[in-house]
């Protein structure tokens, strides 16, 4: 009974939170919210974020290392479940239905080069990371170049899982706005609340055990909807001819200059950034870290990289039915005026005006599910690095266990309200989406490789390869955060920057860190990679 009244009491106070916030909704005169969708909206994030603090909450004591890691005794069926579920998310999902639709299948590149960057990551890091028992990704860096450069990484790896939260929960916004007529902000909001509070309770458990129902509504909802959608527009073979018929070139996955023109080599300069870029993140090295065993970290990653690749054929065939509805004029005769506005809108767009009422709520439950199985994980990630490899270490070297647990809790409301405001300042699911893993390329990426694949790497080389890929990338400016751009990089007609100077930054702070390491060896002499226990640290 004790057990229950811990998972049935915040439980029912959430639930009367999001109830009070939906009679302030309808307070406030918005009747085009669609009232049955909300209800059920409601009952969905009451019944996850039951599970996650009920059930989880069997599995774990509280302690930091349950928090972070889950006792490192996650087995390998619910590590792939929520290592999918944590690539696969809301900005996964509305992404790639986005740039199907509105640049062509030759721009969708996310689902491909994540998927190989789970792949790439258990082949050559996975064991690595699992054999020497490290607590977040960031311990290697700390133990190969000092703690002065494990905090200077923390930043690029802090502001990573906070665009990467911020792109999930603005995916979300723009279907809950389009499916329910909720506002952009109330669907964040409340969709944040829940996320946040359940990790904050119960964490790592709690966000594997969701991830696990969460991932199967995922594959259910959008199911249900591919079948009507595809109708709705003449069928699948309708749909691809008209498809290609608009898009032309841009309708084939493979690199061409017909299809890409002057921006040929900056389809190179984000497919590496998504490749490379996407392996270091402490929200794929939690999981490996979590897992039972060395072969579980490496299994996990290469079966989770293949399920991301199929979890991304659904989001395709969506954006080819919303650019067929284009071309057939659809949307006025679905009551949907002219189409979406944003290009970001599309997947709830057919989700909403393309199938059945019915169906579509399902639908929405599936993006929903999506977006809070990466959330949570996200939020959890971001906010362990802070408590271990900030926390600890600089500001109270003394904190015990249960002192680390309430930190830990505290960073995971701090980031997530962060992650919030950013979602509601920017609108591109796909602009915050690359940026994310744009900051972890160029700057986190040579760091790595080098920790673990250069025995003479040390900590002056770290600095400097880190500052020269710091100036190159930022010197190119980013349209997203309203930056210019500094260096006079080669530009296309549109004005953008089409040299690939992403890969020059990366490439540059790797050598960088290469050279410089080898000529202030007589004076810096490298460390070696150990293994360690979460107290030692």
């Amino acid at each position: 009974m004790h057990r229950f009244s811990q998972g049935f009491g915040p439980t029912f106070f959430m639930l009367l939170l999001l109830i009070a916030t939906g009679f302030i909704i309808w307070m406030s005169g918005q009747q085009q919210v669609h009232w049955g969708g909300f209800i059920s909206m409601i009952i969905f994030y009451a019944l996850i974020f039951y599970l996650g603090t009920r059930v989880a909450g069997k599995r774990q004591s509280g302690s930091m290392q349950d928090m972070m890691l889950a006792g490192r005794s996650i087995p390998l069926l619910i590590a792939v479940f929520t290592m999918s579920a944590t690539w696969v998310g809301g900005g996964y999902i509305n992404g790639t239905a986005e740039y199907t639709y509105s640049w062509g299948l030759v721009w969708v590149q996310a689902p491909w080069g994540y998927a190989l960057s789970l792949i790439l990551g258990g082949l050559f890091f996975a064991r690595k990371m699992r054999r020497y028992r490290y607590s977040t990704m960031l311990d290697p860096l700390r133990q190969r170049f000092g703690l002065k450069m494990s905090a200077l990484a923390f930043l690029p790896a802090l502001a990573g899982e906070i665009f990467w939260t911020a792109a999930i929960l603005t995916a979300l916004g723009t279907t809950f706005g389009t499916v329910l007529g909720l506002s952009f902000f109330w669907s964040i909001l409340l969709s944040a609340a829940v996320a946040i509070t359940y990790t904050a309770i119960s964490g790592l458990w709690a966000v594997a055990v969701t991830d696990v129902v969460q991932l199967l509504l995922l594959l259910i909802g959008l199911g249900i909807v591919i079948p009507g959608a595809l109708d709705a527009v003449g069928g699948w073979s309708a749909a691809w001819q008209s498809y290609t018929a608009a898009k032309g070139a841009a309708a084939s996955l493979l690199p061409s200059q017909e299809a890409l023109g002057e921006s040929y080599w900056t389809w190179w300069d984000y497919a590496l950034l998504l490749i490379f870029g996407g392996i270091p993140w402490q929200v794929y090295f939690q999981r490996v870290l979590s897992s039972r065993d060395e072969q579980t970290a490496v299994r996990l990653s290469l079966l989770a990289g293949l399920f991301c690749l199929l979890a991304a054929i659904p989001a395709v065939v969506i954006g080819i039915v919303g650019d067929a509805a284009n071309t057939q004029g659809l949307w006025q005769a679905a009551g949907a005026g002219t189409g979406p506005v944003l290009d970001a809108e599309i997947l709830p767009y057919v989700i909403r005006y393309l199938t059945h009422p019915v169906v579509a709520i399902i639908g929405l439950g599936a993006i929903a599910a999506a977006v809070m199985s990466s959330v949570d994980s996200s939020i959890l990630s971001a906010s362990s690095m802070a408590t271990w490899n900030i926390y600890k270490p600089l500001i109270n070297s003394k904190a015990q266990d249960r002192d680390l647990s309430r930190v830990l809790k505290r960073c995971i409301w701090i980031i997530g309200t962060a992650a919030t405001l950013l979602a509601l300042q920017i609108k591109s699911v796909y602009a915050l989406w690359f940026l994310c893993s744009d900051l972890v390329y160029c700057l986190l990426f040579p760091l790595f490789v080098t920790a673990f694949f250069d025995p003479k790497a040390n900590r002056i080389g770290a600095l400097c390869g880190f500052l020269v890929a710091f100036v190159l990338r930022f010197g190119g400016g980013e349209a997203t955060l309203g930056l210019p751009s500094l260096i006079p990089y080669a530009t296309g007609g549109d004005g953008s920057i089409v040299f690939p100077f992403r890969t020059l930054a990366m490439v540059s702070g790797l050598v960088t860190i290469l050279i410089v390491s080898r000529v202030t060896s007589r004076w810096y002499s490298p460390s070696k990679l150990e293994t360690v226990e979460m107290s030692e640290l």
